[in-house]
Formats: structure tokens, C-alpha cells, sequence
């Protein structure tokens, strides 16, 4: 079909092919859709985020096998790591499924047509590619993603620096690796790449890793990253340089404030450190500028996304644009896949049924990091939960790994499980894992916080197998000072 003439808009134009992918349902088969995607088909968890990083994670954690083995009296050894053979069957399924996706909307539906272009907004229904082709829409959704930011300092521009975007297809595991970084998939890479044998160096800005969790969470994650890897906290990268005898880049840190300064005992704190890759992994940044949203006259937040309302229509000048829709990393402040994947769900239904629209759902968020050691966190912190409630009123508990049967038997000494609660009513507000299986062990204070059942009564009202490592959980919820639930006890 041909999308050239403004006069005759389709009836659907995507910006993106992640999420916004999946709107284009069999409600469209006879009407006229247009996906403009100008990186690879898929968006980012398909091709450089959650799926292949954690395709490397597993490789990773069987090579780390030998560390858990010894405290159990067995002896391994990791004979070798072969990263392209990894590499290529990682990528050797993906790449085909992004390809095949990109070849069944433009090769095999009719209805659909794909620009396979960057395009910007012209006014609020109607996106212009680079080679001037101009769609008008009846409807548009706006599915652009992020992309990883990259800070401001001398060598930034060097090959041997990466983001998570292309430091997966590299043709050889580095030797040494340094990691700017101190949040989810700076710590992810580090874990996969020490695991995986390369010498890591982590530089973070702040006195812990993971700095916006729980400080008990943040604390004991550091204490497990820094006995796996190399730890460079409070410090931040001056200048990259290419080493002097051609061997990779050398890396001059600082001290990244005045007191980490002082602390160091000398006047500039720095120390250069040489390496084979660098890898930048300090957030993501919406795309927000790169499709034109503030000269199409849409709200922005102070950090670039654009604002929406609960039912993810975008906002201009505080009112809800008929027709414009905006979902995942360009507009959402949880930068997960899941969030993604439910927010869509939302716009293609109010899409289809504009007299009948649905609110997106925001409570009960988990995020999980697949690290050594996991993290998981749903819901809100000790000190979050105060500010918002009063301190008088929230009940937290923190249970040990090592405090139960399944922890004896991994011979824990890293895992911690702390939950909070309202005091007053028992309702589950947030809860924070470190440990082995914390992405699994996380489920339950999310089911427990989406469908409003009281800590008493996830804690009493069923059974849980002894001895599974889901007893961890069972014991912070039975610590809770709250009151007794409606279900009787088992």
C-alpha cells in the first residue's frame, strides 16, 4: 500500500516494533497500518536487553559453579569458556526472530506496511521519515524505547568503549573489563563478565551499588559484588585513553565528590587502570527527542519522557490528545519489559474501543536483576514507606538465607529477604530480596500486594513446602507486627 498522500491517512501509524509491535492485532486485518522502526526489528529486550543478557547470565552462572561447590565439599573446575560459541547461539536464535518479524509485517500482511526509517512527529497524527515521506494517522502510538546514555569526558568516543547495545558481539571475551556504573545492567555485566573469567573493575559513583534499593539490600549486594569482582566506589572516570603500547585503553579515575576526596588522603584521588573494554551503563534516556515530541507541542517530564495519562493517552498542555498514545521506556518511569508488554495490552484495547478506555496499572512493579547475587524488589522502602505513611505505622522484618533449612543447605551467608508492611492492617508494601532465586522468590509479595491480601494471611492462610527456599519469604512475612488476618490459621 502507499502511505505517501496526507490526505488519506491510515488508520494506525507505531512508532517502534518492541512492544509497539504487538498492537497490531487481527482487529486490523482490514484497515491500514504503518510500523516505522529505524534500528533492528524487535526493539530492545528482543535484540540487545533483557533476553540476550540473560542468555549470557546462565552460561555465566554455570561457569561460577566451582565458588558454590566449594563451601559444599565438592570441587569443580571450569575447564574453559568459549565466548563466540556462546555468543553465535545466543544471537544465533535471536537474530532469526527478529528477522523473521520484520519479514512478516512487511512481506506477508497487506494491510501493514513498515518504514524502515527514523521518523519525526509533524504535530500530534502524522509522522515524517528522513526521505520526506509523510503518514497522517487516525490513530498513533508512540513505542520509540530509550537508549543508554553516555556522560561527557575525553575518549568517550574510542572503539573499546560500549554500551549494552554492542558490547554482547564482541569477537573475544576481554581480558579485562572495566564497568562505569552502579545500577541494574552495570552490575548484570559485571556478574556475567568475572563469571565468565574476564578481570572486572566496577566504578560507581556512590558508596554502595544498587544505591536506590533498600540500604540493607544495597549493602549486602555490595558485599557480594566486591568479593567477585573489582569495586571502585565514590569514584568517576576523568579521561579514556589508548593504552601506549596498543593493548586496549588506559582509564584515569577520580574521586566522585569532595568527601570521597578527602577520604582518599590525597588531593586528587585518581588512578589509572588499563583495560580491553570499557563498558558505559549509567541509565537509559527516553526517545522521546529523537522522534520531535517537544516540537510536536506534547509534555514532557524533566527527564525527557513523555507524559501520559492513566489511560496512556500523551498530554498537551495538560489535556489528553484523542487519538495519540505513548507506551514503555518513552513515557513509563519503570524501564522493564514487563511494564512494556502491560501498557500495551492497554493501548491496543483502548485503541480498539475508544468509548471504552482502560487504565494502566502501575502498583505492585517487581524488577529483578540477574546478578551473582540475584536482587529483587517490588513496592516501596523502610524509609519510603514512612515518608509516606508515618514511620509509627509501617513494620518491616529481614530473614536470613542462612536462618533456614534450604539456606543450610546452600550454605548461605549472602541472601537476606526484608518486607514492609503497614502495621495497622497487615497490607504487604513493599519487599526486597538479595540472594540465590530472588527473581522467583519475589512473586509472592507481588501477588500478595496486587490482590490486597494482608501479610498475616499470606504468611497463615496456606501451606508452604518445607523445606524450600520459599520459606525465606514465609518467615519475614511471619515476622511482621501486624494484626491477625480474616482466613483462619493452618
Amino acid at each position: 500500500m502507499s502511505v505517501t498522500s496526507s490526505d488519506n491517512p491510515v488508520d494506525l501509524a507505531i512508532i517502534g516494533s518492541g512492544s509497539g509491535n504487538t498492537l497490531v492485532t487481527p482487529f486490523w486485518e482490514d484497515r491500514r497500518v504503518v510500523i516505522a522502526e529505524s534500528g533492528v526489528f524487535g526493539g530492545t529486550c528482543l535484540n540487545v536487553g533483557c533476553i540476550p543478557t540473560k542468555m549470557f547470565v546462565r552460561p555465566a552462572s554455570l561457569a561460577r559453579a566451582p565458588e558454590e561447590a566449594a563451601r559444599l565439599g565438592v570441587t569443580l573446575h571450569t575447564e574453559a569458556v568459549d565466548w563466540p560459541a556462546i555468543r553465535d547461539r545466543i544471537f544465533g536464535r535471536i537474530d532469526p526472530i527478529s528477522a523473521s518479524g520484520e519479514r512478516y509485517r512487511r512481506d506477508e500482511q497487506a494491510h501493514v506496511e513498515l518504514i524502515s526509517q527514523r521518523v519525526r512527529l509533524d504535530g500530534t497524527h502524522a509522522i515524517v521519515a528522513e526521505d520526506g515521506t509523510r503518514v497522517a494517522a487516525r490513530q498513533l502510538v508512540i513505542a520509540a524505547g530509550s537508549r543508554p546514555v553516555l556522560p561527557e569526558f575525553p575518549g568517550i568516543g574510542l572503539p573499546e568503549v560500549h554500551t549494552s547495545e554492542t558490547v554482547m558481539r564482541l569477537a573475544e571475551l576481554p581480558t579485562r573489563v572495566l564497568v562505569i556504573g552502579g545500577g541494574a545492567i552495570a552490575s548484570e555485566f559485571a556478574s556475567i563478565f568475572s563469571g565468565l573469567g574476564s578481570e572486572v573493575i566496577q566504578v560507581h559513583r556512590r558508596a554502595h551499588l544498587l544505591s536506590h534499593a533498600e540500604p540493607e539490600i544495597a549493602e549486602r549486594f555490595t558485599e557480594a559484588a566486591g568479593r567477585r569482582w573489582g569495586l571502585r566506589l565514590s569514584s568517576a572516570v576523568r579521561r579514556i585513553d589508548p593504552a601506549d603500547d596498543g593493548d586496549g585503553v588506559v582509564v584515569e579515575l577520580k574521586a566522585a565528590t569532595d568527601e570521597a576526596k578527602s577520604a582518599s588522603g590525597s588531593g586528587t584521588a585518581s588512578e589509572r587502570v588499563q583495560v580491553d573494554i570499557v563498558l558505559v551503563a549509567i541509565g537509559r534516556r527516553p526517545n522521546s527527542d529523537l522522534v520531535g515530541a517537544a516540537e510536536a507541542g506534547l509534555d514532557l517530564h524533566p527527564d525527557g519522557r513523555i507524559a501520559v495519562d492513566a489511560e496512556q493517552r500523551v498530554l498537551s498542555g495538560g489535556a489528553p490528545v484523542p487519538g495519540l498514545y505513548a507506551l514503555g521506556d518513552v513515557c513509563t518511569p519503570f524501564k522493564l519489559k514487563h511494564v512494556a508488554n502491560h501498557e500495551a495490552r492497554v493501548v491496543a484495547h483502548n485503541l480498539e474501543h475508544p468509548d471504552d478506555l482502560r487504565a494502566a496499572r502501575h502498583e505492585a512493579v517487581p524488577e529483578a536483576i540477574f546478578s551473582a547475587p540475584e536482587v529483587a524488589t517490588v513496592g516501596e522502602t523502610q524509609a519510603e514507606a514512612a515518608a509516606r505513611i508515618g514511620a509509627e505505622h509501617v513494620t518491616a522484618f529481614t530473614k536470613q538465607y542462612g536462618d533456614t533449612a534450604y539456606g543450610w543447605a546452600l550454605e548461605d551467608t549472602e541472601g537476606l529477604c526484608t518486607v514492609v508492611a503497614d502495621r495497622r492492617n497487615g497490607q504487604v508494601l513493599g519487599a526486597h530480596i538479595v540472594g540465590h532465586e530472588a527473581s522467583m522468590l519475589i512473586q509472592l509479595p507481588v501477588m500478595a500486594m496486587s490482590f490486597g491480601i494482608d501479610a498475616h494471611t499470606v504468611a497463615r492462610g496456606q501451606y508452604w513446602p518445607h523445606p524450600s527456599l520459599m520459606e525465606v519469604v514465609e518467615n519475614a512475612l511471619l515476622g511482621l507486627d501486624v494484626p491477625r488476618g480474616e482466613r483462619p490459621p493452618l
